[in-house]
């Protein structure tokens, strides 16, 4: 499996999370072992999204795809 398939399935894992407290995510792109996501819903400006992106996220999708070096909101 390819590391950007990889990436959007520990992303869809996570959704209904984020789902579940207003929020949503939306993979955008895999980059230079970065990846693209957009927080939408209540994410959007909560003080806690980055601490959600950071910890969660991130956390997550290294886990499965250890190249990734970083998770980036291009909300932000």
């Amino acid at each position: 499996m390819k590391e950007e398939e990889k990436i959007i399935e520990v992303i869809n894992k996570i959704k209904p999370f984020v789902q579940s407290d207003g929020g949503d995510i939306e993979f955008v792109k895999y980059e230079d072992n970065k990846v693209f996501v957009k927080l939408l819903g209540a994410c959007q400006g909560c003080s806690m999204a980055h601490v959600t992106l950071k910890e969660g996220v991130q956390t997550a999708i290294q886990e499965e795809v250890p190249t990734v070096l970083e998770v980036i909101n291009v909300n932000d």
